[in-house]
Parts: C-alpha cells; structure tokens; sequence
C-alpha cells in the first residue's frame, strides 16, 4: 500500500460554534442529520475531519459536504463513509483505504486523514 494523500485540520470549537448558529442552515449543509445530532466538540472534530479529507484528496472541485460522513464503530473508532462526489474522487486517486483520527481538548478540535492505496 502507498500513501496517496495526507490531510490535517483544526476548528476553535467556540469560533466554529459562533458560525453554527450566525448562519442559518450551516449545520443541515455541513452534516448528515446523524451527525448533526452530536455534542459541540464532535461536530468540530468532524467538521475538522472533512476539511482533512478536502485536502488530502487535493481539494476537488464541487465535493458535497454530505458525501463524507463520519461514523463511529461500535469501538468508538471514527471512519468516513464516503459516496458520491467523494467517492468519485477517491476513485480517481486510487483510494482505497481511508484513515481517520479525531482529537478535541483545550477548546480546539482536530482531525488527520491519511489516503492509501
């Protein structure tokens, strides 16, 4: 397996708590309504992580917010599901192993993704 694309992110979780509720409609086109449904905290770090993928798949044109969910495992291991657009990309580059770190402490939320062959 190679290593196709690395991508990291961070969110100020109460910065990015101000832009949730300033402008209506942001969280309905950020996350799927089961994500939605998470603590602050997680929705930054998610929010963090589909930035993360953005630029680990070379921030393509058009990619759709919805077409990267992150989930948690029964673990609490946190992956993406990916479709449509995203799924399109990751297609084109190959992709076929994501990788998918979540972290929130001290007022800030991060990600990290790595893409494998």
């Amino acid at each position: 397996m190679a290593v196709i694309g690395v991508g990291i992110d961070v969110v100020d979780i109460d910065r990015f708590l101000a832009s949730l509720e300033r402008t209506p409609g942001l969280l309905e086109r950020l996350f799927t309504p089961a994500e939605a449904s998470r603590p602050p905290a997680s929705l930054a770090a998610r929010f963090a992580a589909k930035e993360a993928l953005a630029k680990a798949l070379g921030a393509p044109v058009g990619m759709a917010w919805h077409d990267a969910e992150v989930e948690s495992e029964v673990s609490g291991r946190p992956r993406f599901v990916i479709r449509g657009s995203v799924r399109t990309r990751a297609d084109e580059l190959g992709v076929g192993t994501v990788h998918l770190s979540l972290s929130h402490d001290a007022g800030i939320a991060s990600a990290m993704v790595v893409l494998e062959s």
